[in-house]
């Protein structure tokens, strides 16, 4: 899965945006069924002071608990048990948050292609220059970071969106859709003033300190913008 450049900036209005600043320990997996590599590759990534877990097949890797802060994969494409493409398939639905540095022996362009279509965020041919691995796991593990705190400030707007009631999630609907007060009533059969009592409550219950910062709400949490009947 293709991470967003955007990041944090999708979303501004974000109360809970200093709090998950701070996430656990980043991880740096490693699979390759090389243990020179693998070795090596502990080595240079443990010096510059992120933790490191190798493994030396898809097998162990998958058996393995996720981690819970930022962290990226650093995988061969040559395995013995799961080939490192099929590998990447079964991480994007795992393990969405977590970018994969693919490394190889023998990379050939549309092996590359294919990787990078896949959401990959480098593509390294062994023997690789240490210092283009170290900044490709930097980058991975910004992307790791990034992804986890818009989880979690998706899963806060779910339990928020949650609290609305069927009317007030009826009202944010068409609120967010551009519709007045007026008109609001008039579509669900209920007076302006209720409507605006509505709303008063979704804006408290949201958490939202402006109509745009609702809009963007909404859109991040995928609310179809017409109201159920």
């Amino acid at each position: 899965m293709p991470f967003p450049a955007s990041g944090l900036d999708a979303f501004p209005w974000a109360p809970a945006r200093r709090a998950i600043m701070k996430p656990p320990g980043k991880t740096v997996f490693v699979v390759d069924d090389d243990i020179s590599v693998r070795e090596a590759l502990e080595a240079m990534i443990s010096t510059a002071g992120w933790g490191v877990v190798a493994f030396g097949s898809a097998a162990a890797f998958l058996a393995h608990p996720p981690a819970t802060g930022p962290s990226c994969l650093v995988l061969d494409v040559g395995l013995p048990d799961l080939n490192g493409l099929d590998l990447q398939t079964r991480v994007a639905g795992d393990r969405a948050e977590m970018p994969i540095i693919f490394i190889t022996g023998y990379g050939d362009v549309p092996m590359t292609v294919r990787a990078m279509k896949a959401g990959a965020v480098e593509f390294l041919t062994k023997p690789f220059d240490d210092q283009a691995m170290l900044e490709a796991v930097a980058s991975a593990l910004d992307r790791s970071r990034e992804a986890l705190d818009e989880q979690a400030i998706l899963r806060t707007l779910r339990e928020r969106y949650e609290t609305l009631s069927r009317r007030e999630r009826q009202v944010m609907a068409l609120v967010v859709a551009g519709l007045l007060n007026k008109q609001v009533g008039g579509r669900l059969g209920i007076s302006e003033i209720t409507v605006k009592a509505h709303r008063g409550r979704v804006m408290e219950k949201m958490q939202a300190h402006s109509l745009a910062e609702l809009v963007k709400m909404s859109a991040s949490l995928g609310v179809s913008q017409t109201a159920e009947t």
